[in-house]
């Protein structure tokens, strides 16, 4: 049984860049929904110039979608015209042709200045269309060898979740287009904006590490990750404090051998590199938020101690420096409605 799905855009009253997803034959469901979840859900709390939704068809409709699903769509390709955004769902197979009307359109939109992004197996859009030509991108692991042979003239990476290249982005797999598309959300609205879509998705506002951590990793026992996750939340609270191994494994009730070969099965990461991964992830989102803390203050609440420790973990993890990274997110919040960009 075929289930018929009406996509219609969004029709409220609002002001801020215009974001156009293809739809085709074959579309791939679960990319589409991250692209509207985030751009197309409405969302009156971001105010009136927040994005303006539309889905576009690359083929006349009825079209064939992902779970047995029709779908049919009002706009087509004229809708890219005037798009300020671009998101080009994981593509119907990675070596499938792509329509030449759709590779010329993407190329007028990117001629004339308009962001596009790829979810996933999208990427062969995007390689196809030659946009992507001496630039970096990133696509699933599992295509990485496959696009890489076709269009050598791209700087693929296997292993990052997501790569901006100005006007050109993509996204590895399926659901770190949902990282890409609140990195896209935190450049044009800023840190809080991000912060609240991800609070909306239950997700991280931004995960560490590329995609070497999904690949044939272990994977934790579940008792494990029961057992340990009340700690682990205790140690989130109180990254200000110093979390010495022995204190922690009486509090799991372990000898400190074996919770630290518990904690690492469960979380992928040993105890030291967790709690300086998310003392980092502490230290970025006080940065990003519009506030009078000090470097000082951050640095002792994050748990490093002083402002030149901070400053050490940063520049070898993140390539910056605290001082760097605020004045790069104090300065993003963009009048969306002109689609100016910082």
């Amino acid at each position: 049984m075929t289930t018929g799905v009406k996509i219609m855009p969004n029709i409220a009253a609002l002001s801020g860049p215009k974001v156009a997803v293809l739809v085709y034959d074959g579309l791939c469901t679960f990319e589409f929904g991250i692209a509207y979840e985030v751009f197309g859900l409405p969302r009156p709390e971001m105010g009136s110039n927040w994005y303006r939704f539309r889905a576009c068809g690359v083929e006349p409709g009825p079209l064939r979608a992902a779970g047995g699903l029709s779908v049919t769509v009002d706009g087509g390709l004229e809708d890219l015209e005037d798009a300020d955004l671009i998101v080009v769902p994981g593509w119907r197979a990675i070596d499938a042709p792509v329509p030449d009307g759709l590779i010329r359109a993407l190329q007028a939109a990117h001629g004339r200045g308009a962001r596009i992004m790829s979810l996933c197996s999208g990427v062969a859009v995007l390689a196809a269309s030659g946009l992507l030509s001496g630039k970096r991108a990133t696509t699933h692991w599992r295509y990485v060898a496959s696009v890489a042979e076709r269009y050598p003239e791209i700087g693929l990476d296997a292993d990052v979740l997501y790569m901006d290249e100005g006007r050109m982005l993509t996204a590895a797999g399926s659901a770190a287009g949902i990282d890409l598309c609140l990195h896209v959300v935190r450049g044009d609205f800023g840190a809080e904006a991000a912060n609240s879509v991800a609070r909306r998705l239950v997700v991280p506002p931004h995960r560490e590490g590329g995609q070497a951590q999904f690949i044939r990793a272990p994977v934790p026992q579940p008792r494990e990750g029961v057992r340990l996750g009340p700690l682990i939340e205790w140690m989130r609270a109180r990254l200000n404090e110093e979390q010495p191994i022995s204190l922690l494994a009486v509090k799991a009730g372990m000898s400190q051998r074996t919770f630290q070969r518990r904690f690492e099965a469960t979380t992928g990461s040993s105890v030291g590199e967790w709690l300086l991964t998310e003392r980092l992830r502490h230290a970025r989102e006080l940065l990003e938020r519009k506030g009078e803390a000090s470097l000082d203050d951050i640095a002792i609440a994050c748990g490093f101690g002083t402002p030149a420790t901070m400053r050490h973990h940063f520049r070898k993890r993140l390539g910056t420096s605290p001082g760097a990274y605020r004045k790069v997110f104090s300065g993003r919040v963009t009048d969306a409605s002109r689609g100016d960009r910082a």
